[in-house]
């Protein structure tokens, strides 16, 4: 397919079909035509990873129907030209193969490589052609067919050939948690002081590896945060953990009380729940001075920072925006060498 040369933006902003002058993450519409523009790639879709918040949404909506589910992640593509939950406002990420890469393309790939798109689903331009057939609705692994464009300024990464594909997949789509996770913790030990950490969401995919890089990082105390017996049976077994507790992060008094009771407040509080209505109780489980990092597509900031203010809490509050040099490097590391963490991600995936 020949490229069509038209002047294009490294951001994407030629691919925008609103009105507005606004980024494809934030426009309504994005255009899908699969000839490039200079700086552009397609790629040939294999699969989708539907975050975290997204699915669970659309999981309650459609009270488990994954038929229903499905319809609704087709009509969502179908209407906007990506994947974006008009909810949770979040989508995912993908993975396929280079079937084009733009004479000006920056991204160093090759026609025919296999890659995992590190730049989220809300922004980037997707077509599905299978309907998808393959996939019951129920998971947030979605085999399906299709094309999507990268930018010049989009991120991908070559799948390893070490590890089976869906593994990958759920790896890269969290990877920004660890990375961002270990850099705050370093900092605190470069200051002399190895930090207590607590993970709300311990046993989830990104809670899991941020305990991990917390570890390696140099955290004093680590503890994890997770809503039912099951959950804090399996964070156990993994050792990812100093000291586990089982509560309700939506319950602010109950969350800074398990805290504090596991040996907090924490100097380092990373939020990696699904579910609105978590900023209090992060804010108030962290001591004064200490730091929290949201890596929720469910947090509301302005809960979080009105929040703060309205209980004098001095912490400083991150956005994990799911990028940080070496991210998918690092988490994929934190896989292969902490039985722990693969074996969680194993659990969840099976």
């Amino acid at each position: 397919m020949s490229t069509v040369m038209h002047q294009s933006d490294p951001t994407g902003l030629h691919r925008v079909q609103d009105d507005a002058r606004v980024l494809p993450q934030a426009a309504r519409r994005l255009d899908t035509r699969p000839e490039l523009w200079p700086d552009e790639v397609r790629i040939r879709v294999e699969r989708l990873n539907l975050d975290a918040a997204s699915f669970r949404q659309l999981e309650q909506e459609y009270h488990g129907d994954g038929g229903a589910v499905r319809d609704a992640v087709l009509a969502i593509v179908a209407d906007r030209g990506k994947m974006q939950n008009p909810v949770t406002g979040s989508g995912g990420m993908l993975i396929g193969t280079v079937e084009e890469v733009g004479p000006e393309s920056p991204l160093g790939l090759e026609v025919g490589q296999r890659v995992a798109t590190l730049v989220s689903l809300t922004l980037t331009p997707l077509v599905i052609t299978d309907g998808l057939a393959g996939w019951d609705g129920r998971s947030e692994q979605v085999p399906c067919a299709g094309h999507a464009i990268l930018f010049g300024r989009s991120i991908a990464a070559a799948l390893p050939d070490d590890l089976p594909t869906g593994l990958s997949l759920a790896v890269m789509d969290v990877c920004g948690a660890p990375a961002l996770t270990a850099r705050v913790v370093e900092q605190y030990v470069a200051r002399g002081r190895a930090p207590r950490v607590a993970v709300i969401g311990g046993g989830g995919k990104s809670g899991s590896l941020a305990l991990a890089a917390a570890r390696a990082a140099g955290g004093a105390r680590l503890i994890g945060v997770v809503p039912t017996d099951r959950e804090a049976a399996a964070l156990e077994a993994s050792g990812l953990a100093d000291q586990v507790v089982v509560t309700d992060a939506r319950d602010p008094i109950a969350l800074r009380d398990a805290v504090t009771g596991a040996g907090g407040p924490a100097d380092v509080t990373v939020v990696c729940v699904d579910v609105p209505g978590c900023e209090g109780g992060a804010v108030l489980a962290t001591a004064d001075g200490g730091t929290v990092v949201f890596f929720s597509m469910a947090t509301s900031f302005s809960a979080a920072a009105l929040g703060a203010e309205g209980v004098a809490a001095d912490v400083t509050m991150l956005v994990g925006n799911g990028y940080v040099p070496g991210h998918a490097a690092l988490a994929l590391d934190l896989l292969r060498t902490n039985p722990g963490v693969r074996t969680l991600f194993e659990e969840r995936l099976a």
